[in-house]
């Protein structure tokens, strides 16, 4: 016999946790299936080796929206951030290094040992990013309008959105032409002239990018990572107290604490639908489940082409969504390090450097031909990394004096040229420690264990289609009206009753919670 809810959830990632919780909320009897045997989906703590429990996917945390701390009361069911201090370190083959701190003051000393006029030029370039990320953050928590229009109300929508921006300026509506259409790179040239200071900020546009610093919509994917904050503090990352699980598990347990049922180790086949409407899932063992809502945390390829049958869509929708692009070009490194890395540019472990994020990207030029390796089907030779230790914060992470080190790499594509990554993984691991060595020469002396995941491990791994961390690319084509296509960006979809709640909608990915809010709020009407 079916199970009968009114909604379901297929995905236990953190957004179909965060739609889960607030449909509970409103007295909803809801279900989460979610294929593997943890909550999160990239947002999981994994005890890969004994006494390491590792972020395997996400590593830190920002973008999640205060709102939805406060309401979910993520802070009584376990939700505490690490903030990080310093921010960034930046290690550079000529024996310089780079802070950049919490305390303004020390930043811009640090900045000014590249260049005082770039020193000069810091606050005021964080003070215009704040003005226009608060402008973009006004648009994170809503619903798009209707692309095209269709009926007056839909016209109405657009004009609620543009009185949002009536009280801008004409500096800032230039501002935001230009931070949607620009290069990270063009983007920062007005602003600085250290090749150092832009290279340490341009690492913001391309994560998780496809496309390289001189890549047309790249400082909308810096500003991205900028629009949240930690303790009161915009711009900043911290790290969660027990890895990223701890976030899903936090949401997991609010939406229980509401009656929400959550059931790991349930794979889902396929959606089931009648005359155009969604009625509920078959799961893989058989299992049927109906409701009156179904809402995919899945990413759209996932959604549309894997658990709905070609008959059940028209065939116009069904082709966007194949050219929907998601192929990813990132690669998670993890590592248990029986110590720290050792750095030429600054000597002695432990140091603040070990509480940072760790750049090893010597600039704009360097990360340019990383991406053109990637490109051309190749993992980037001299890749950009970003590595951090949350043990420097959360020593119970790992064994008494040991630590986890996280590698966060651009680029490494998901379809090589001449090659397939099962062939290439662990070749390509060995590379990654060669880099550090040439700035840490301890390196490959302290990895007492590692993890290397592809983006085409990510997808095997998490379940996200091409390996992409955002559920699909984040360009001007493929966000807000357009995420994941035009006339489909409200949560909504051709079938009745089956939405959208992942990052595959608008506002895209990060852990931010904001799809599976806004998704909810779309079911609730």
């Amino acid at each position: 016999m079916a199970g009968r809810y009114d909604a379901i959830i297929v995905g236990g990632g953190h957004n179909g946790l965060v739609t889960a919780a607030y449909l509970a909320r409103a007295g909803k009897n809801v279900v989460v299936l979610e294929r593997r045997e943890m909550l999160g989906g990239c947002a999981v703590t994994e005890e890969l080796w004994p006494g390491y429990r590792v972020s395997t996917g996400a590593y830190l945390i920002s973008l999640l929206q205060d709102r939805i701390v406060r309401e979910l009361e993520l802070e009584r069911f376990g939700y505490q951030v690490l903030p990080k201090d310093p921010a960034f370190f930046s290690a550079y083959p000529d024996g310089r290094h780079l802070f950049f701190w919490q305390d303004e003051k020390k930043t811009l000393a640090e900045i000014a040992k590249f260049s005082p006029r770039d020193a000069e030029a810091f606050p005021k370039y964080e003070a215009y990013l704040e003005r226009l990320a608060m402008v973009v953050e006004l648009l994170l928590l809503v619903t798009p309008p209707e692309l095209p229009p269709k009926k007056p109300a839909d016209f109405i929508e657009y004009l609620k959105l543009l009185s949002r921006f009536r009280h801008l300026g004409p500096r800032e509506i230039t501002g935001l032409v230009k931070i949607f259409t620009q290069s990270a790179a063009d983007f920062l040239d007005e602003w600085f002239e250290s090749p150092e200071i832009k290279v340490t900020l341009a690492t913001d546009g391309v994560i998780g990018a496809n496309g390289g610093p001189r890549s047309a919509g790249t400082a909308y994917i810096l500003m991205h990572h900028c629009m949240g904050g930690v303790a009161g503090k915009r711009g900043l990352w911290g790290f969660v107290k027990g890895g990223m699980g701890a976030v899903s598990e936090a949401i997991a347990a609010s939406a229980r604490s509401h009656g929400a049922e959550i059931r790991t180790n349930a794979p889902v086949k396929r959606f089931l639908v009648r005359g155009g409407r969604a009625y509920g899932v078959e799961l893989e063992n058989g299992e049927q489940l109906t409701a009156q809502i179904v809402a995919s945390n899945l990413d759209p390829k996932l959604t549309f082409l894997k658990l709905l049958d070609a008959a059940d869509l028209d065939p116009e929708f069904r082709a966007s969504i194949e050219h929907f692009r998601v192929e990813g070009t990132s690669l998670k490194m993890n590592l248990a390090l029986d110590g720290l890395p050792d750095f030429l540019a600054l000597p002695g472990t432990p140091g603040p450097q070990h509480g940072a994020t760790m750049h090893l990207c010597p600039s704009i030029d360097y990360v340019e031909k990383a991406w053109d390796d990637a490109k051309y089907g190749r993992p980037s030779h001299n890749p950009l990394l970003e590595m951090t230790c949350p043990t420097i914060y959360d020593p119970a992470l790992a064994p008494a004096g040991k630590h986890i080190m996280g590698i966060f790499l651009q680029y490494a594509p998901y379809t090589l040229r001449d090659a397939h990554w099962d062939d290439l993984r662990e070749p390509y691991g060995d590379r990654i420690l060669e880099v550090i060595s040439q700035y840490a020469p301890n390196m490959r002396e302290i990895v007492r264990h590692r993890q290397v995941l592809s983006p085409l491990d990510l997808e095997r791994r998490f379940g996200i289609s091409g390996g992409n961390i955002f559920h699909g690319e984040m360009a001007l084509d493929q966000m807000f009206v357009l995420r994941p296509v035009a006339g489909w960006a409200r949560y909504r979809t051709p079938i009745e009753g089956l939405y959208l709640c992942g990052s595959g909608a608008h506002p895209g990915g990060g852990v931010m919670g904001a799809p599976g809010y806004n998704a909810a709020r779309e079911i609730l009407k």
